[in-house]
């Protein structure tokens, strides 16, 4: 790995060795080339020096995947500054919390799902200085005022131990807690990664999850830059969009989950027009179906099919390589990346044998330096030597390949988004009609898993109507986050301790 250290060293060698490269394209929009975009991040962060912020001030942006997202991004790092990603799915007081939490003192907004402006849905906040979005004087404007030899070396003095990214993850309190990852952590974890998917210059790659997410932000932006591959934005993606996205701009890695290659093939069944560009497929599942994985190597023409197993609090952890037979990709996700150290271990915390079950634990540099502002529950997930218990059930083989078979928390998985039953429920008692909400997963056909939710409604009020509890979801958090369904019980169920028996909820769901 080149000895770049931090993002904006990387992108200022890139630049200067490769300056014509198109690396942002937008489709059937704005195209970056390599020296367009550090151009346009040193305008940003010369921006917001302008508006005071210094190194290590917390950056917020708010918005879909987008050539001006990429760039400010840069700008941020360029700044020394730490980017805070929010969801464009996002509603005003979920991203108010985040805000809060990390006490950013800038908010850069754009559009949302539906193209609307997002910044008059935030509700004030006391710690938030600036909100620059549609309307408002841009970065670039602002930073006019402020020489360009002063924020090249603010770019320049960022080290490789200073943070870069806080990522949000979903909580166990119904608060998301903010995940901190620094500017060597990203580098190392996504040059790994980039080279066992063999990403390079002649790649097209659509980078459909939002930039918000560690895949999007790390797997997607960063990655594309440090190979200098081209990333086409998709701010969404609608079904019958996926395949004239393939055949219009040539792609040639994908990634995604299993349903989206099953689409993949049920369109080319169909007739669909021409998909040879595709040569790489990444689908990051705890299992992906062997036939599938046979379909796109027949069918498609693919050079190859990568399973990959990561998390926020530890980028990268096991990938699998060129060469695995079929049922190694179809039933783990590989081996552990260069650098990283993964354990099975029983409830006592002893390690277990090969092919038994137990929770994963990981170690190296991937491992997140912490949540923002809690080392309590820090201390709760990485122990004193420093390995990362990750809450999930895995089995290592022999050969050291690992297989993901289960989850110790409730965590359920929405369209590859992690939704935290607790912060759900936090949200469905902001309403102001219930008592007590309780969440729980159940496989879904299409989603993966979807929520379904138990509801008690308080005393002495008319118990309320799922379909409007269910309507004011969608009006005040983020679509995958809403419940599939709402019931209305009478009380909830309870153990013996006194806590809700979300085991007797999945009894009733069947």
């Amino acid at each position: 790995m080149p000895d770049w250290g931090t993002l904006p060293r990387m992108l200022r060698d890139q630049a200067a060795r490769h300056p014509d490269d198109t690396v942002v394209a937008e489709p059937g929009g704005a195209r970056l080339t390599l020296s367009e975009l550090r151009a346009a991040a040193s305008w940003i962060a010369r921006g917001l020096i302008a508006l005071g912020v210094a190194p290590g001030d917390r950056v917020a942006v708010w918005g879909v995947n987008s050539a001006s997202w990429v760039a400010h991004a840069f700008g941020i790092w360029d700044a020394g500054a730490v980017i805070v990603p929010l969801s464009a799915r996002y509603k005003g007081f979920e991203a108010a919390q985040l805000i809060e939490k990390t006490r950013a003192r800038v908010l850069v907004t754009g559009a949302g799902p539906s193209e609307s402006p997002l910044a008059d849905l935030l509700p004030p906040l006391p710690t938030l200085q600036h909100v620059l979005g549609p309307g408002t004087a841009g970065l670039s404007d602002l930073g006019a005022g402020v020489p360009a030899p002063e924020a090249e070396e603010r770019a320049l003095a960022v080290r490789p131990e200073d943070l870069c990214e806080i990522m949000s993850t979903s909580g166990t309190t119904g608060v998301p807690k903010g995940v901190m990852l620094d500017h060597h952590q990203v580098l190392r974890g996504y040059w790994d990664w980039s080279e066992i998917v063999t990403l390079d210059e002649r790649d097209r790659y659509p980078v459909i999850a939002p930039f918000n997410h560690g895949f999007g932000l790390n797997a997607g932006l960063v990655a594309c830059v440090l190979r200098r591959a081209t990333m086409l934005p998709v701010p969404a993606l609608p079904p019958e969009a996926l395949m004239s996205l393939i055949s219009a701009e040539r792609v040639t890695v994908l990634a995604g989950p299993p349903t989206l290659f099953h689409r993949v093939l049920d369109e080319l069944d169909r007739g669909a027009r021409d998909v040879s560009s595709l040569r790489v497929a990444i689908c990051g599942a705890a299992a992906v179906p062997a036939r599938l994985i046979t379909r796109l190597v027949e069918r498609v023409g693919l050079e190859r099919v990568i399973n990959a197993y990561g998390l926020m609090e530890g980028t990268v952890v096991s990938m699998t390589r060129e060469g695995d037979p079929i049922d190694v990709i179809a039933a783990t996700t590989g081996r552990p990346v260069p650098g990283i150290e993964v354990r099975i271990v029983d409830d006592d915390g002893a390690e277990v044998a090969p092919g038994e079950r137990g929770e994963i634990l990981q170690r190296g540099y991937g491992v997140m330096r912490g949540y923002w502002g809690e080392p309590a529950r820090t201390a709760e997930v990485i122990d004193a030597d420093g390995w990362l218990h990750t809450g999930d059930v895995g089995v290592l083989d022999e050969a050291g390949n690992l297989a993901i078979v289960d989850r110790k928390k409730e965590l359920y998985i929405v369209n590859g988004f992690n939704v935290s039953p607790a912060e759900v429920e936090s949200l469905l008692l902001r309403q102001g009609s219930l008592a007590q909400a309780a969440v729980i997963g159940v496989p879904d056909p299409v989603s993966g898993e979807a929520g379904l939710a138990y509801v008690v409604a308080r005393p002495g009020v008319r118990p309320p109507d799922p379909a409007a509890l269910l309507a004011w979801a969608r009006d005040n958090m983020a679509g995958y986050k809403v419940p599939r369904r709402v019931t209305v019980l009478d009380s909830l169920p309870t153990n013996p301790n006194g806590k809700v028996d979300k085991q007797a909820l999945r009894h009733k769901a069947g």
